[in-house]
């Protein structure tokens, strides 16, 4: 009861001197007593530009990319106060505002409805038994996923956590792990959204993974990367349909159950995942466990390849499991370009927008 009521009286607090950072999610405006006197925001930025070889074209850019990095440093701050079980800090996109960020690397689209509409190929998951789920499980560790790539300044993720769970898919159909084309479906991939005829598949602009899915099983399937590389820039369709090297069987949307999840998982591969990125600009590493996080604005597309048993949250004063996510923002993000979130009551959305596909096995 007294560390219930001490966490009260912390937010309360936190919450009565909230600081409005430009356009950021308002349930996280928390604020570090003292934030000025500890920024030391000129030897950090100096850093942050060696590091990320950042130059800027005038002094007027650079002393508004300053102004932006010292109010992400205290945005950092705030972060780690409510995510203890992570690492929040510096990271490349430092120098971007919120809105700039959402804008360049996020890419769901929008839709006017929280609820996921399937496409007319598109199945319910079937309900899978849970009672035997190993405790830690990993696709890495069976080669089933491709290296950690880099979307660019484009709103592809969408594109990304697509390829990444097909790639899966069509290992355990054929032995064989094969990087597919993102590039295909930026180009190439303007389905959209059954419920929503404003919300389609839009290269850099955004897109649904559901959609992704539909196109890749009408149009026959996915090349390789090699035959069709990224150039993170929306182009004309090149789609060679000899090339294909990887085909969709069926996909389904998995329900919010954590269990089924993880079964799923453990079955059919790594699956395509939704989340709200609110937490991801600042992340560094460690397991997010957010006191506070939206499970409704779901805006960045990833892929779940593992779940780990125990990452401990001192805000939740226990152990906690948690998933694995590989993200596409390169290497030089997060823990080697991957995110750890916590299982448990859906946060930040990541149980809300699940997805699985199977791969079919000839393409020819």
């Amino acid at each position: 009861m007294d560390r219930f009521s001490l966490l009260s009286v912390l937010i309360l607090a936190l919450t009565a001197t909230a600081y409005a950072l430009e356009d950021e999610d308002p349930l996280i405006r928390q604020v570090v007593t003292g934030a000025e006197e500890l920024l030391n925001a000129d030897h950090h930025f100096s850093l942050f530009k060696t590091k990320f070889a950042k130059s800027y074209a005038t002094q007027e850019e650079h002393d508004y990319r300053f102004s932006v990095f010292s109010a992400n440093l205290r945005r950092a701050q705030r972060h780690q106060l409510i995510d203890p079980s992570a690492v929040h800090g510096v990271t490349k996109f430092s120098d971007l505002t919120p809105k700039e960020f959402r804008r360049t690397y996020l890419g769901i689209s929008k839709r006017r409805s929280n609820k996921l509409k399937l496409p007319s190929d598109a199945q319910k998951a079937e309900i899978l038994p849970t009672g035997n789920l190993p405790a830690d499980f990993d696709w890495r560790t069976y080669g089933a996923v491709t290296g950690v790539k880099n979307q660019g300044s484009c709103g592809s993720c969408w594109s990304f956590s697509t390829t990444g769970a097909l790639e899966g898919a069509n290992f355990l159909a054929t032995g064989e792990l094969v990087s597919l084309s993102e590039q295909q479906l930026v180009d190439c991939d303007h389905l959209c959204d059954p419920e929503d005829a404003d919300s389609c598949d839009s290269g850099c602009n955004g897109g649904l993974m559901t959609t992704a899915y539909e196109y890749v099983l009408k149009s026959g399937g996915l090349v390789q990367e090699k035959d069709y590389p990224y150039t993170g820039r929306d182009g004309t369709c090149k789609f060679d349909k000899k090339k294909i090297v990887a085909s969709v069987a069926n996909f389904s949307v998995v329900s919010l159950d954590e269990d089924q999840i993880a079964a799923n998982l453990v079955k059919h591969g790594p699956l395509s995942v939704g989340i709200n990125a609110a937490f991801m600009q600042t992340y560094i590493g460690g397991v997010s466990c957010p006191y506070i996080c939206s499970k409704r604005n779901l805006d960045h597309g990833v892929v779940l390849v593992g779940y780990g048993a125990a990452g401990y949250a001192p805000i939740r004063l226990k152990e906690k499991p948690y998933w694995i996510i590989k993200n596409s923002w390169g290497e030089n993000w997060g823990e080697e370009g991957y995110y750890k979130i916590c299982r448990g009551n859906n946060i930040c959305g990541v149980d809300s927008m699940v997805s699985t596909v199977s791969a079919a096995v000839s393409h020819s």
